[in-house]
């Protein structure tokens, strides 16, 4: 099959759905030969953040000279973006390829993979196929049964924020949510955890000792913040200087569980020198976080769309224009806790702009922005998202700044709109 007849296979599972559980994904690797088994991996887990640490991390490890594989979802452009080596998406031909040998085996199945473990396989099979030395792999949801943790012990399991979201699958409490993340921590890797509450930790603690496995928590009480700019940070973690373009506290922390990671990795036989790690947080792009599209008028946009990631924007917006009338660009999915984003976000705005994600599972702008009038702060509905980009540069241009926010699904039409592909 072409590429175009891949993607249109591809997108076609998505009527299986998401059911969680390794049977699946077992069976298709083992038909296929199991490529997990010849690699290694640095294995993502979290609710805020595992993007970003992917990103760093695979940043890093390539700064030192390894064949790096990354794998994530979703995608801002293009459906390449899932898997990576070295920076580089993979080719449309090289996919097409790989779809077409795993079609057969999927079909042949008893019970059909869902898309994500389809990807997944086709991932781990070109991340073997072209002797990655590592891979830094995100999960998908959740942890113990997503598809990603098919994999044996990785040489270190990462569980970064904990909140409150796919509550309906993974459990109402982040208690029992941290319980499903660390489901990746296994006997023979060492688990590196995003510093959090007391319950979170006692639930990964607890893990780590079942499986014997060595516990590292990043400490924030070493991050010191030496300089910080709409174009870039720096700052010490345990002594050390780096510079990082990411903005935001939060990626000083997201950064400092990068540190630990490095430090395991070091401890297990990988050489990274301290330069090629600060070469990796420095070079590090990760589009779509709190990330400035425009300085002239003031524009950023950030994928977040659960309350946690609301507070984090909440607290950007407040750092970088504390003074200035603020104008959210907002599209939303229908099933995420938009009226607990809501809340937050509206401590930080001055006017709403409605738009529709470009998701089957947006919530039309018209329902956005009936939910919004309750707040008493103007209110427009916007047919496309470039309208709504536009509005929200003339609204910033007359003294405000532009923040567009609520989903990852928005944000490729939204840096297209500044020519960011």
């Amino acid at each position: 099959m072409n590429y175009q007849e891949a993607l249109a296979y591809i997108n076609g599972v998505e009527f299986f759905g998401s059911k969680p559980g390794l049977e699946r994904i077992g069976e298709l690797l083992e038909t296929l030969g199991n490529p997990q088994k010849e690699l290694k991996f640095v294995h993502i887990a979290g609710t805020n953040g595992k993007g970003s640490c992917a990103a760093m991390t695979a940043s890093v490890l390539k700064a030192a000279h390894y064949k790096t594989g990354l794998y994530t979802s979703p995608y801002l452009y293009r459906f390449n973006e899932r898997m990576q080596i070295g920076g580089k998406q993979i080719d449309d031909d090289v996919l097409s390829e790989l779809v077409t040998r795993v079609q057969p085996v999927a079909e042949a199945m008893d019970e059909h993979p869902t898309e994500f473990e389809l990807m997944t396989a086709v991932a781990l099979l070109w991340f073997k196929e072209q002797g990655c030395d590592i891979v830094v792999l995100e999960v998908g949801l959740g942890g113990r049964f997503d598809a990603t943790n098919i994999i044996d012990a990785p040489e270190a399991a990462v569980i970064m924020n904990i909140g409150l979201d796919h509550t309906a699958i993974l459990g109402d409490t982040v208690e029992q949510i941290a319980f499903e993340k660390a489901g990746i921590i296994k006997p023979g890797c060492d688990a590196v955890l995003f510093q959090q509450s007391e319950g979170v930790t006692d639930v990964v603690r607890r893990r780590c000792e079942e499986v014997g496995a060595p516990l590292h928590i990043a400490d924030f009480s070493q991050i010191v913040s030496e300089f910080d700019s709409l174009y870039g940070q720096s700052f010490t973690y345990r002594g050390e200087p780096y510079a990082l373009p990411l903005l935001g506290a939060h990626q000083l922390k997201n950064a400092a569980v990068v540190l630990e990671v490095v430090q395991v990795l070091r401890e297990r036989g990988w050489k990274l020198e301290q330069s090629d790690v600060e070469h990796g947080l420095y070079a590090v792009s990760w589009p779509g976080r709190f990330e400035l599209l425009s300085d002239e008028p003031p524009f950023v946009v950030d994928g977040g769309h659960n309350p946690q990631c609301a507070q984090t924007v909440a607290e950007n917006l407040r750092r970088y224009f504390p003074d200035m009338r603020r104008v959210l660009l907002i599209g939303i999915l229908r099933d995420k806790d938009y009226a607990g984003l809501t809340d937050i976000l509206d401590e930080v705005c001055d006017e709403y702009i409605c738009i529709t994600p470009g998701s089957f599972r947006a919530l039309p702008a018209e329902e956005l922005a009936a939910h919004l009038k309750r707040y008493g702060k103007p209110v427009t509905v916007c047919d496309t998202i470039r309208d709504g980009v536009s509005l929200a540069q003339d609204k910033a241009a007359a003294g405000a700044v532009a923040c567009a926010v609520g989903s990852l699904y928005s944000v490729g039409e939204i840096r297209a709109c500044f020519d960011k592909y």
